[in-house]
């Protein structure tokens, strides 16, 4: 069975709507990130989030790392989903679910090394799922996703095997790649950025070959 695929950085509802309609069980929202494509104001993020169907996920991207501010920022938003895309480092998991009922919570996982396989498991238990990327938290400017760069996917198959939450494959995937990460990694979605635009805008030639890919 293929695996399903979130389609990231969404600019516009028409994005959204394109989306949709191509097969996504996921939509990406981009927040203020301190560096990366796809960032839009929050009044467009919630717009966008009301206008997507029952039944596919609207993921809001944060880079805030304190509880307060990431209950105030999905509330203004709207989204079914939080991806959490830096280290969660004031307030608890526990306190997102208690403020949150029923919006789930994905952790996003760069994969650098093997301690990053250490970061997965102790984390897994308190979220909905994984994300696994290939950004940089230790650089002057962070890059907390949309890099365009693949990582070891050897580190990514290790970590899908050792979690009992599902994971999703990011970082760098393209319709050319996107067949043997499926394979290497088997995991439960690929999330595509840049792999599927040209230039800013999602391009329907490169998401249907992407999907054709993904599906053989």
């Amino acid at each position: 069975m293929s695996p399903r695929f979130k389609i990231c950085c969404i600019q516009s509802i028409q994005e959204a709507d394109l989306a949709v309609r191509s097969g996504a069980s996921a939509v990406g929202l981009v927040s203020e990130m301190p560096s990366g494509p796809g960032p839009i104001d929050e009044s467009l993020i919630a717009e966008i989030a009301r206008s997507v169907p029952p039944g596919v996920s609207t993921f809001l991207l944060t880079c805030k790392q304190d509880t307060d501010s990431i209950i105030a920022q999905q509330r203004r938003c709207g989204t079914n989903t939080i991806q959490l895309c830096d280290r969660l480092l004031h307030g608890s998991y526990a306190d997102l679910r208690a403020a949150l009922p029923g919006i789930a919570i994905v952790q996003v996982i760069h994969v650098r090394g093997p301690e990053s396989v250490e970061e997965a498991l102790a984390v897994a238990p308190h979220v909905n799922a994984l994300l696994l990327d290939s950004g940089n938290q230790s650089l002057a400017v962070k890059e907390l996703g949309g890099t365009g760069r693949t990582h070891d996917w050897n580190l990514s198959r290790e970590i899908r095997e050792r979690v009992s939450v599902p994971v999703f494959l990011a970082g760098g995937l393209t319709p050319e790649n996107v067949a043997g990460a499926a394979r290497q990694v088997l995991p439960y979605a690929v999330d595509v950025c840049s792999g599927v635009r040209t230039g800013s805008r999602l391009d329907q030639e490169k998401l249907s070959l992407f999907i054709k890919r993904l599906q053989t």
